[in-house]
């Protein structure tokens, strides 16, 4: 029987706080008699529903971590942890407690993708093959940067290197038509760094928030760590339904992927883009643009940023991490000119400044042009992977399967026709011990309504030759007497 991807997500959702809260007791976060947050502060915080919060709170009561009396908050039961660690020997540390931030940190689902063990067949979304890393243009732009004679080593400034602000300008003019004063970029560690500034700069803990559903995992996260609560509007197969949007009063942030929905793939057409420029104007609200792999189309033409149009309402974010690589934490901003102050000041108390070699190295590529031309390589490998991927599905699943968001990018999703959403992490799991990397869709939606399950796709990360075999491994999985019809 399948249940429907509303209860599933649910289900999910109480089982990760229950599993976090957990985890907290049982490793001291929190110690005995100390209170957790109530359900409905805890909901806010997370930007679930109480009914969640509270189905967590009765496994934990009923499994005797805590305990709840009438008109106070839970507390932790005595007994909630290992006999052997109930009292701390004298003279040793206690768990030290942490602040709010690092709680609502604490009880988000985990998802480190370092930690997983390496596959042959990995179809993670967000890495790029290690081949197509610029070994030698990269390593003699870094060697310069490195031997150039300085009078001395001191801090860069906050905002970024000059040389590679400018770069990036002509840069961006040329790639994206976007026309920009180099006051108004700042080079982040890449563009969770800027998101997390966003957050930071704009947002109050219960503070409104405009996101995607489905959403980029950590832009959620990022956004409920520092207490927003967020709003999900739906996307269809043309990106955010913008007749959808709330009262734009007391919203801060808006986040959206305008020219790849990420991850359901849809461009957003010119008519919600203006619909969403004026929605921002309304309410006095703010759009950040993640423009995470705009240097990659296919069948379409590129389609101009939202900044462009954007009239002050617009953060531009880019990055080189699906052009050169996720490890070297280079990212970019355009703002505002009235926020530019803020976030600079902000950005300062961070990390004081992203690392200044690798910025000179990046701003030396893009002023030789090894840059530009090292993307369209990286443009013409990853359309013959797109090509062997979607063959390689077709043959092996056909009318099986659905598949979007096939137009950009570097990652689809596919849609399996005869296999509930309930089944996503049981099948994700199978296919990982047969070698095969695939990533259930569920996770990142607040509140899933298809019911079939749905996977993301990456396929910069695999050399053309294993795609096929990585698809035939699949597909025997799918073909087993669990996954038969």
């Amino acid at each position: 029987m399948v249940q429907s991807r509303k209860g599933s997500r649910k289900t999910g959702a109480t089982r990760r706080i229950y599993l976090s809260l957990r985890d907290q007791v049982m490793s001291g976060v929190y110690a005995p008699g100390d209170r957790l947050p109530s359900s409905r502060a805890l909901a806010d915080q997370l930007g679930v529903s109480r009914t969640t919060v509270t189905a967590a709170y009765d496994q934990l009561i009923s499994e005797g971590y805590i305990q709840v009396r009438q008109g106070t908050r839970p507390t932790v039961t005595s007994s909630g942890r290992p006999a052997d660690t109930r009292e701390a020997p004298q003279g040793r540390e206690t768990a030290p407690q942490v602040s709010e931030y690092a709680s609502r940190v604490m009880a988000l689902p985990k998802n480190i993708s370092a930690e997983q063990e390496a596959l042959q067949y990995d179809f993670r979304y967000g890495d790029i093959a290690s081949s197509d890393f610029p070994k030698l243009a990269w390593r003699r732009a870094l060697n310069s940067a490195v031997l150039a004679h300085k009078e001395r080593l001191g801090y860069e400034h906050p905002a970024g290197n000059l040389a590679l602000r400018h770069a990036l300008q002509g840069y961006l003019w040329r790639a994206r038509g976007i026309e920009c004063d180099v006051s108004q970029m700042i080079i982040v560690s890449g563009s969770q760094q800027a998101l997390d500034l966003c957050a930071r700069v704009l947002v109050d803990p219960g503070g409104l928030v405009v996101l995607e559903e489905p959403c980029y995992a950590m832009a959620r996260n990022v956004m409920l760590a520092t207490g927003a609560k967020s709003i999900p509007v739906y996307c269809d197969r043309d990106g955010m339904d913008t007749t959808q949007l709330p009262d734009p009063k007391d919203v801060a942030l808006a986040f959206v992927t305008p020219s790849h929905q990420f991850p359901l793939g849809g461009v957003l057409p010119s008519h919600r883009r203006q619909a969403l420029i004026e929605w921002a104007n309304a309410g006095n609200t703010y759009i950040i643009e993640d423009d995470y792999d705009g240097e990659y189309r296919y069948d379409v033409r590129p389609i101009p940023p939202l900044s462009i149009t954007g009239q002050g309402r617009v953060i531009y974010v880019g990055t080189v991490s699906k052009t050169l690589s996720p490890t070297l934490r280079l990212g970019y901003m355009v703002l505002p000119g009235k926020l530019v102050d803020p976030f600079v000041r902000c950005k300062q108390i961070t990390d004081r400044h992203s690392s200044s070699f690798e910025q000179e190295a990046l701003a030396a590529m893009i002023e030789s042009g090894a840059y530009e031309s090292h993307v369209r390589k990286m443009r013409r490998l990853n359309a013959e992977r797109r090509a062997v991927f979607l063959k390689a599905m077709a043959d092996a699943f056909g009318g099986e399967v659905d598949i979007v968001g096939t137009s950009a990018g570097l990652h689809v999703v596919v849609w399996f026709n005869r296999m509930a959403a309930s089944d996503e992490e049981s099948f994700a799991a199978r296919a990982r011990k047969d070698g095969v990397g695939i990533y259930p869709i569920s996770r990142l939606f607040e509140a899933p309504t298809d019911q079939r399950a749905g996977f993301i796709f990456g396929y910069a990360s695999i050399a053309v030759a294993l795609i096929a075999k990585g698809i035939d491994n699949l597909e025997r999985v799918y073909r087993s007497k669990l996954w038969s019809a």
